[in-house]
């Protein structure tokens, strides 16, 4: 890193104190710059801690295929797994890919339901960057919940999408996440531009058996 940057050798002069350990405390360096960006979302964390040793009984992802898409906010139906909003959003659109099977890691997932899940997140990739352009995304699987995921017990992938200056400090100073469009409004927009056919219909389709 070139003199002066944030971990230069110079930096300790800048406000940081040396603690016990031979480590640098953070102290002073709060507003240093770095090529990060950060969603930070400490609006989740409630949605976060409850999603924690789900069952299958409550388990919102076996829930939501017995609602009508409207309700559930599903935006595509397939075979094997199926399209849904988050409920509590790192940006607005962000989707998630779920089987309907009710397993807990990629590992478990059966060849079919790998290439619908696959397939299914370059739809939706597609069809939000067509309804809001986004300029990129974050796909992702958090596996087990040292691993960060939500709903620890049923599987699902992360479709995000990203735009320039979007991770902006309001969840950190205000407790404040700004959603310009409803729910509701944003599943009918993608929706009505997923390509069809999407799979089942309605909540009358029968979802592939739990195990």
């Amino acid at each position: 890193m070139g003199e002066g940057g944030p971990l230069s050798d110079g930096a300790g002069s800048s406000g940081g104190s040396e603690s016990s350990g031979g480590f640098e405390s953070s102290d002073g360096f709060a507003a240093a710059p770095d090529a990060f960006q950060r969603l930070w979302t400490p609006h989740r964390a409630v949605y976060v801690e409850k999603g924690q040793g789900a069952h299958d009984d409550d388990c919102p992802f076996c829930a939501a295929p017995g609602k009508g898409d409207e309700e559930a906010l599903i935006v595509a139906r397939g075979e094997h797994a199926y399209v849904l909003l988050n409920l509590f959003p790192y940006n607005p659109g962000h989707l998630l890919v779920c089987p309907y099977r009710h397993i807990s890691t990629y590992d478990l997932a059966t060849p079919a339901e790998v290439a619908e899940i696959g397939a299914l997140s370059q739809t939706a990739m597609r069809v939000v960057r067509e309804v809001s352009h986004a300029q990129g995304f974050n796909l992702g699987m958090n596996q087990g919940s040292v691993g960060g995921a939500g709903i620890a017990d049923h599987l699902h992938q992360h479709v995000v999408p990203r735009w320039g200056g979007d991770s902006n400090f309001f969840p950190i100073i205000a407790q404040t996440k700004a959603v310009t469009q409803l729910l509701g409004d944003v599943r009918e927009a993608l929706s009505s531009a997923w390509p069809a056919p999407s799979g089942p219909p309605d909540a009358t389709a029968a979802s592939a058996p739990r195990t």
